[in-house]
């Protein structure tokens, strides 16, 4: 995973500080990505044992949290940073929140796998689609994580984009379990919790987005929150529009 530089100050030591505290959110978001891949795992191919070690592990990423949380506060009271430092720490207080939010829910898969476990283990049809709604938030995830380390603002921007996939295929899956439960009402308990692990997943992709609305923030200054995809495209290509003419003038 490619890294932007973060600006350079008179103190070395806040320019580390800085760096250190964004390393941490890399380490967590790598954690983060690993608990995600493995909860998906355990449910797909039923594995118990690794739904218990993504049930167990769970305790890191809350440890990390507090950790670059309590880092960062301690940061903004001795330094008092402004414009993009601030910027960069309330992105970071924010991203940090959200991948425990995605711990928490991999967490929710793992146990739903070990529930599910206790029904028909052979069950395939009740989870078929999971698999393929893991591999889009997966992939979201870690190329918003990306966007994040190389502090791209444009890659943020089609990133957030592809929550809409991940939506539909939600959807999707949402009528094709209605469907066999209805055609099978004995299925409806194994049913019930690979819902709940779809709707985990989903949430998921939210959170991933979240993730991408805080490096649009944190380069171009601009909460994106509650906006819509197409007005947060339509305004990086106005403040792109505005940064080329300033240079261009200078």
């Amino acid at each position: 995973m490619e890294k932007a530089d973060i600006g350079h100050h008179i103190s070395q030591q806040f320019n580390q500080e800085l760096e250190d505290v964004r390393n941490r959110v890399l380490q967590m978001g790598g954690i983060v990505e690993q608990q995600l891949s493995d909860a998906i795992m355990s449910l797909t191919s039923m594995d118990m044992s690794l739904a218990e070690v993504v049930v167990t592990n769970d305790y890191k990423i809350n440890r990390l949290e507090v950790d670059i949380d309590e880092e960062c506060t301690q940061i903004l009271a001795r330094r008092q940073p402004a414009a993009s430092d601030l910027r960069l720490l309330m992105a970071i207080i924010k991203t940090i929140t959200d991948l425990e939010r995605i711990g928490d829910e991999a967490e929710r898969v793992g146990r739903m796998a070990l529930k599910f476990s206790e029904g028909d283990s052979n069950d395939s049809k009740a989870l078929a689609g999971i698999e393929h709604l893991g591999e889009y938030v997966q992939k979201n995830l870690h190329a918003a994580l990306d966007a994040f380390a190389r502090m791209d603002a444009e890659a943020a921007v089609k990133i957030a984009k592809q929550d809409k996939k991940v939506d539909r295929e939600y959807e999707n899956m949402l009528r094709q379990l209605m469907t066999y439960m209805m055609e099978d009402p004995r299925s409806i308990p194994r049913v019930i919790n690979v819902l709940w692990s779809a709707r985990a997943l989903e949430r998921i992709g939210d959170r991933a987005r979240n993730i991408c609305e805080y490096v649009i923030y944190l380069v171009k200054g601009k909460d994106v929150r509650h906006i819509s995809s197409e007005q947060v495209e339509h305004d990086a290509r106005e403040y792109n529009k505005e940064h080329h003419q300033k240079d261009k003038k200078s």
